[in-house]
């Protein structure tokens, strides 16, 4: 018998699909991928539309079960957390990769473009690739609902200080600065006299609390109290609050210590001058220039006060200045300031250039004064003192006048300062009138002094031109080398943060 069979062009090593006969690959399903597709939908079951929560405060996103992290526009963490919120019906398929698609930044929309593949009819192998459209949903957080609710904060540190000059203060708030300290705070609320500041954990103000007694001499106290509590869970809310005190003196304070303190640092005379405030109080005698460094356990085991306001500083002229070479120390002195000169001077007040009435004092200034200089300082001789260790002292152990620093003309000053500092984003209130002009001493103590600065970023202001020196009364300034360069961040289109 004989079969007639027509024969069937193809080309070798290829079969023609069972399903529109088109000449394919050899597969286990022996079907072409066109057909397959129309038969097989592997991404059936994975949602093409998810909704997806952000906070318009904070700028961060809902991350399942309780979590809300930062997120920069199609990064790996945004993507990450796109895929998390179909990670059950990814599981039944094989994840080959994930792109975002771009989309305008406020339109709501993030699309991720997913490609998967599935063992489909007989281990068939088939890759599929489909867009997941993300709806952006506006959604408030819980700590910036608690903010909105003014009871979101869990724990606050009361920094103080009991002085009248907040010089203490603006050097700390560079420190913050400077360290980001103030990164995890909710806000900051400046009072009369000291910083509030509020955390929404506990961890976060003991770390500040640490932060203050590596920085300032301080002591604190810590306290709680109940807000509520759930005795089936046997869980307790409570809020924390930890009082810190900065010791009450500032840079450029006269201060007189007990006998028995004065002794224990090399029998330095008790009438002396703070010259800076760091983790430690550098005080320096006068007539010795003999210094000495209290920290905060010394300084609250044997206290002491300023004997003097900030206000209280008048004006003399120096009249004439010697410099002393030889000085006699007595036995067990401490060490010595290789920094400043002593000096004897005779001063008189600029307010009494009528009279004939002078001043002879000793000074650690002996370095910067000559005749016809002006001179800052405390009478002492026509003040009254009201300090229990001043009193126990012999009257001629009390120096007539305790100079402080050389004047200088504080408009030049201001008009050829071609530099600045950052401030805290700070709510203030009941603030006095004269915080100008102690913010100014700042600033010039920051000129006067190089060790304090060194702590400090300073940040050059473009703003102010360079001025020529011809006028220059010598006042110190700060060098070009140790400023730094203000960086702007500004919003580009995309509503992001760019520099």
């Amino acid at each position: 018998m004989e079969y007639m069979t027509e024969s069937v062009t193809c080309t070798p090593g290829h079969i023609l699909c069972c399903d529109c006969g088109v000449p394919i690959s050899p597969n286990p399903a022996n079907i072409c991928v066109a057909c397959l597709r129309s038969k097989v939908d592997i991404s059936q079951g994975i949602p093409k539309q998810v909704s997806i929560s952000f906070c318009k405060q904070c700028q961060r996103y809902f991350q399942p079960p309780g979590t809300w992290i930062q997120c920069a526009l199609e990064s790996r963490e945004l993507l990450a957390l796109c895929l998390k919120k179909i990670k059950a019906p990814l599981s039944k398929v094989r994840l080959v990769d994930a792109s975002f698609v771009w989309t305008e930044p406020h339109s709501k929309r993030l699309k991720v473009k997913l490609t998967i593949q599935k063992e489909v009819m007989n281990g068939a192998i088939l890759q599929q690739v489909f867009v997941v459209d993300y709806v952006v949903q506006p959604q408030m957080c819980g700590d910036c609902h608690r903010v909105e609710a003014k009871d979101f904060w869990k724990a606050v540190v009361q920094v103080r200080q009991k002085t009248l000059h907040k010089k203490t203060f603006y050097y700390l708030e560079q420190l913050i600065l400077k360290y980001g300290m103030h990164q995890n705070t909710l806000r900051i609320k400046e009072i009369h006299d000291g910083l509030d500041f509020y955390y929404s954990s506990k961890q976060h103000a003991q770390k500040m609390v640490e932060f203050l007694q590596c920085t300032v001499p301080t002591r604190y106290k810590a306290s709680q109290r109940l807000i509520s509590q759930d005795i089936h869970s046997n869980t307790y809310n409570y809020k924390s609050t930890f009082s810190v005190e900065i010791v009450p003196i500032c840079k450029d304070n006269v201060v007189c210590l007990s006998s028995k303190l004065a002794q224990s640092l090399g029998n330095m005379n008790q009438i002396c001058v703070c010259i800076r405030v760091t983790s430690v109080i550098h005080l320096i005698d006068p007539n010795t220039l003999q210094v000495a460094d209290i920290d905060g356990n010394t300084f609250w085991s044997h206290p002491f006060n300023s004997l003097c306001h900030p206000r209280q500083l008048e004006e003399f002229i120096v009249m004439d200045c010697s410099i002393v070479r030889d000085l006699k120390r007595s036995a067990g002195a401490g060490m010595i300031s290789k920094k400043h000169t002593l000096g004897e001077v005779w001063v008189q007040k600029t307010s009494e250039m009528n009279t004939d009435k002078q001043y002879f004092c000793r000074t650690h200034l002996g370095h910067l004064l000559n005749p016809g200089d002006l001179v800052l300082g405390f009478d002492l001789a026509n003040c009254n003192l009201n300090d229990e260790h001043v009193n126990k002292m012999k009257s001629d152990r009390i120096p007539d006048v305790v100079l402080i620093k050389k004047s200088y003309d504080r408009t030049k000053r201001q008009r050829r300062r071609n530099w600045k500092l950052k401030e805290l984003a700070k709510e203030r209130e009941n603030m006095d009138a004269d915080n100008e002009r102690q913010y100014q001493d700042f600033l010039e103590d920051l000129e006067e002094d190089e060790a304090i600065r060194k702590n400090v970023n300073i940040y050059r202001d473009s703003t102010i031109p360079v001025e020529s020196d011809t006028d220059d009364e010598g006042a110190p300034r700060i060098s070009l080398a140790e400023m730094l360069e203000d960086l702007h961040i500004s919003q580009d289109a995309t509503g992001e943060e760019g520099w």
